[in-house]
């Protein structure tokens, strides 16, 4: 067993429109995590928190980080090593739809499977990873970084991950609002069912997605970024959600559209309109008296890295 180690793990944006549970790309935020076994190591498990995550204050046992830490543990068939030290620090915003939750969950199995040398690979840990947040389009993206495909497999069990491809004229343009949205509120207001129709048009987005990511399609990507099967539900969520696509949209966006359960506001453009795009966002939500930030995110950010 290693002394300590220090992982970094991406954040992420996941739907992108129509890629519902699905679909989900790394982004250029970060979670570094520590792992440390002092000596001589006391019993009690220690978290330190900074940055994003300095606000939060759940114990031991809910953190994310360390359930993470313990499912790699226990796929492995090992035990935990008493008094474990996690020094975590994000940039990540929290319950803001950029994947926090995922990244706290591998950071913490990475951490776990580089300490203990428990020999899984990133297939295994995306497994086990996806099992603790309960869906993987925004696991995935974590682990293998880059845009990429999650599905559940044929056989029904665990997924199947394989990378998108995605144009380099696209810019992602993301505005991200001072309030928050919890995943959990946002799955309680989606229905049990949708018609048939409305599966039909969510089916063939879902495609003109993955298309328009790789050709760069203006049309196609217009079409995608107009959820039939989340966004519909959530947007009531979000204030002021109407105005900021609609200005995303005026400033040359292809079109925008949640950021994974949101509040966060994703923009796809040419990389040329999307500095425009992003100052369009922040005054739509600042005329309506609520503080944002953006950010534009040109490639995808890589996967998990090991110090």
């Amino acid at each position: 067993m290693r002394a300590s180690v220090t992982v970094r793990v991406p954040g992420s944006t996941s739907n992108l429109g129509a890629g519902f549970d699905c679909v989900g790309m790394a982004v250029d935020r970060w979670l570094t995590l520590t792992a440390h076994v002092p000596s001589p190591a006391g019993d009690a498990v220690t978290i330190e928190r900074r940055g994003t995550l300095a606000a939060v204050t759940v114990p031991v046992e809910q953190d994310l980080c360390y359930r993470g830490f313990l499912q790699a543990c226990e796929a492995a068939g090992r035990r935990p090593p008493p008094g474990v030290h996690l020094s975590i620090e994000s940039d990540i915003p929290v319950a803001r739809g950029l994947g926090s939750s995922a990244a706290a969950a591998v950071a913490g199995a990475v951490a776990a499977n580089a300490l203990l040398e428990l020999g899984l690979e990133r297939d295994a840990l995306a497994q086990l990873c996806t099992a603790l947040e309960g869906h993987p389009d925004n696991v995935a993206p974590a682990v293998y970084g880059g845009a990429v495909l999650a599905v559940n497999a044929a056989t029904g069990k665990g997924i199947v991950v394989t990378p998108l491809a995605v144009h380099p004229s696209l810019a992602f343009v993301f505005a991200v609002p001072g309030f928050v949205v919890e995943t959990k509120q946002a799955r309680a207001v989606l229905p049990a069912s949708v018609s048939h129709a409305t599966a039909v048009t969510g089916a063939a987005r879902a495609a003109a997605l993955i298309q328009g990511l790789s050709t760069g399609d203006e049309r196609l990507l217009a079409a995608a970024l107009d959820d039939v099967l989340h966004v519909p539900f959530r947007r009531t969520l979000v204030r002021g959600y109407d105005a900021v696509v609609g200005a995303a949209r005026r400033a040359g966006a292809f079109g925008a559209t949640l950021s994974g359960s949101g509040p966060t506001i994703l923009a796809v453009a040419s990389g040329t309109r999307a500095s425009d795009v992003g100052a369009a966002m922040v005054r739509a939500w600042q005329a309506d008296g609520i503080k944002a930030d953006s950010f534009v995110v040109s490639r995808p950010a890589g996967g998990y890295e090991i110090a």
